[in-house]
């Protein structure tokens, strides 16, 4: 890891024991940190000190800036070693103790982020929260030793009103998880108020969402929103409403074109600092780069725009090339910062174009990228973005050339640190994502590498009681949320629809069981973020929340039909139904914040299509699979009827293939859609007729 010569002579703290590259990261703190475990919270009680509780990330800047500001001060780490049991959490590994404490910091001050400082009673309660704390006071900010000089003091002669503070937090918290079904049916005009606030929300000069001119008056972030895309992609399939396409493509345009993409090396960066796309905030996330790939392979699939199959192929060959593990499985981020400086590597001045370039070609790439002697980041080097169009072949060829020169060139530079543990969630996203990118762009290395992940989760994390979240150094440890199951249960059933490998499908069947009796609410309907009987955090999250990444009940919601209509089980429909009723008062309350919730509803309300391809040899399908995938249908299930299919999928598994047969030894495609099945289709053109018919 980066840094590591700076721990000669230094003690390390409990930390060092841990698997987590950002707890890593801390080991040789001069803080007395601790991870999250039984031993930690037992010295809290017995010391009867309150708990410092810090959460971040390997990839966090801030809190690489709060670590060396504060945690590697001698004189704070002293103030927290003498009166508080500090522990350390890693907000990727554990992202329930995020939830619930990062919730807990909204209620007392309206806002959160990254690095969470909490401070808990030894019951784990909290009383008292922020973000990060600057070492003096700066922007309203009080300084962080001033802060545990008032906590300490508090704790010493007011207890009793931060004890009483800390139980109606907690009251507060447990509140917010409860919520009783919606009586009735949810409301169909749900999807268009969502449609019409994210039409408000939209900027039309630069795409993405924030409002117009008049909102950007305040400098904010703008983040790329991929369950807002995904939404108005499907909203426009079944609308036919243009304006919602125009929205997607105008953002994923700028996007592109935008500081965002990393236009050397492919894949987004985080978010943009200002309006425009063009200055990020540098760090990679894999989840992000997982929803926007297929977000940008599933416009192409509506527009025909090579430009989204492009950025979309560069992305997935950014992850090949930088975040794919040997052997399978996929690494979670790439730090924002490197030489201890947010974007050092990607930035670029005039001059060291040119020492890479020469004169000539130089002066042309400065220009296509933007580079100029002022720059537009610090220190006067330029983050790069399509400044002018590319208009000819030739000079596409010139470019790409270039590109590749200066690519070879930055990675002669220090790189930004990688956190290579594999997380099972965003495994899931990301084989999703070549799994698209296999059936757009027809290159089997992505459906390869797809296979591959699946094959490493299987393999390695999953044990006697069921899925890990986390594995890193051969070791799989922590066990899985709902967002682990779903993810990769989403996962698999893609895998079988783009290969028809019988194993995919018996393994998304058996780990959808799993999910149902650990995490299912028996009573209210919907699953629970952690399973049945955890006892270790103070309340039992049950959320829908859809942010940078889908929540677990919204992939659930959609695995069970997906499930439920590829088995015709009822069963399955019926507890996918009660996923949206459970929360009808928070979709109806609050659309925005369950985009993919209303994709899923969306699937329900119009029912799945489903399409089996029937063929006593799987390799006579391929013009047919090949044109089913040329065509945008997220409210596709598809499967395959042969000679054997039933019995390697294991018996009554796929009912949905019952009766469909080859007809005279041809590959048949049958397709129903609301309990109506269309004549059996033998021929390629007769299949794309009828797809194109269909908006």
């Amino acid at each position: 890891m980066e840094g590591e010569d700076k721990t000669k002579n230094k003690t390390p703290n409990a930390l060092v024991k841990e698997k987590s590259p950002y707890l890593l990261q801390h080991a040789y703190n001069p803080v007395n940190w601790h991870p999250w475990n039984k031993e930690a919270l037992q010295r809290a009680k017995v010391e009867d000190k309150p708990i410092f509780l810090s959460i971040g990330y390997s990839t966090c800047h801030w809190c690489h800036v709060m670590a060396r500001e504060s945690f590697e001060s001698e004189l704070t780490s002293s103030i927290l070693n003498e009166n508080f049991i500090c522990i350390k959490v890693d907000r990727e590994e554990r992202p329930d103790l995020d939830e619930i404490y990062m919730k807990a910091v909204q209620m007392m001050t309206g806002t959160g982020g990254w690095p969470l400082s909490v401070f808990l009673t030894p019951d784990k309660k909290p009383f008292f929260g922020g973000t990060y704390f600057p070492p003096k006071p700066i922007y309203d900010l009080p300084a962080f030793n001033d802060i545990l000089h008032a906590i300490v003091s508090n704790w010493c002669d007011n207890r009793e009103q931060l004890l009483a503070s800390s139980e109606d937090i907690t009251e507060l918290l447990q509140k917010s998880y409860l919520q009783k079904p919606h009586s009735g049916e949810i409301p169909v005009d749900l999807l268009d108020d969502l449609y019409e606030q994210l039409v408000l929300l939209f900027d039309p000069d630069y795409g993405g969402f924030g409002g117009d001119a008049a909102a950007w008056t305040l400098k904010r972030p703008k983040f790329p929103q991929p369950c807002y895309l995904s939404f108005l992609l499907r909203y426009h399939h079944r609308t036919g409403e243009k304006s919602a396409l125009t929205i997607v493509t105008k953002t994923l345009h700028a996007m592109a074109h935008g500081g965002i993409f990393d236009q050397l090396g492919g894949g987004f960066h985080r978010y943009s600092t200002d309006r425009y796309w063009l200055v990020p905030h540098f760090e990679k996330m894999l989840y992000d780069n997982a929803l926007l790939s297929r977000i940008y392979l599933e416009a192409y699939q509506v527009t025909g725009d090579p430009t989204f199959a492009h950025i979309g192929k560069e992305t997935l060959n950014w992850v090949l090339r930088e975040m794919t593990k040997t052997g399978g499985g996929f690494n979670s981020a790439i730090d924002a910062d490197s030489e201890g400086t947010e974007g050092v590597f990607y930035v670029w001045s005039p001059d060291e174009v040119r020492s890479v370039l020469g004169d000539e070609r130089s002066k042309a790439i400065c220009r296509y990228f933007g580079i100029t002697p002022q720059g537009n980041f610090e220190g006067g080097k330029s983050v790069l973005y399509m400044a002018e169009p590319s208009d000819s072949v030739e000079r596409e060829d010139i470019i790409r050339k270039a590109k590749e020169e200066l690519l070879v060139a930055r990675n002669q530079r220090i790189r930004p640190a990688t956190d290579d543990k594999i997380l099972t969630g965003w495994n899931g996203l990301m084989i999703r994502a070549f799994v698209t990118g296999y059936q757009v762009l027809h290159e089997r290395r992505f459906l390869e590498a797809a296979a591959s992940s699946a094959r490493f989760i299987l393999e390695n994390l999953v044990n006697d009681e069921g899925l890990c979240r986390r594995y890193r150094e051969r070791k799989a440890t922590i066990p899985g949320t709902l967002e682990d199951y779903s993810f990769f249960i989403a996962a698999l059933l893609d895998l079988y629809e783009a290969s028809f490998n019988p194993e995919w499908l018996r393994e998304a069947f058996r780990l959808n069981d799993a999910m149902i009796e650990l995490f299912r609410d028996d009573a209210d309907g919907g699953f629970f973020f952690n399973r049945h009987g955890e006892t270790e955090i103070l309340a039992a999250i049950k959320e829908a929340y859809d942010g940078p990444v889908p929540s677990g009940n919204s992939i659930a919601a959609e695995n069970l039909l997906r499930i439920g209509t590829l088995a015709d089980d009822e069963d399955m429909l019926r507890r996918a139904r009660d996923i949206f009723l459970a929360f009808g008062s928070q979709l109806e309350e609050s659309p925005l914040a369950h985009t993919q919730m209303l994709s899923a509803l969306n699937l329900y309300l119009n029912s799945p299509m489903q399409i089996v391809i029937a063929c006593d040899d799987m390799k006579e399908t391929k013009e047919f699979v090949l044109e089913i995938n040329r065509h945008f249908l997220p409210d596709k299930v598809i499967a395959f009827a042969g000679n054997r299919a039933a019995e390697e999928v294991g018996p009554g598994l796929v009912h949905m293939t019952r009766g469909k047969v080859a007809i005279q030894g041809k590959p048949t495609v049958y397709i129903c859609e609301n309990y109506n099945c269309r004549a059996p289709v033998t021929k390629v053109e007769d299949l794309r007729q009828v797809l194109s018919s269909r908006r």
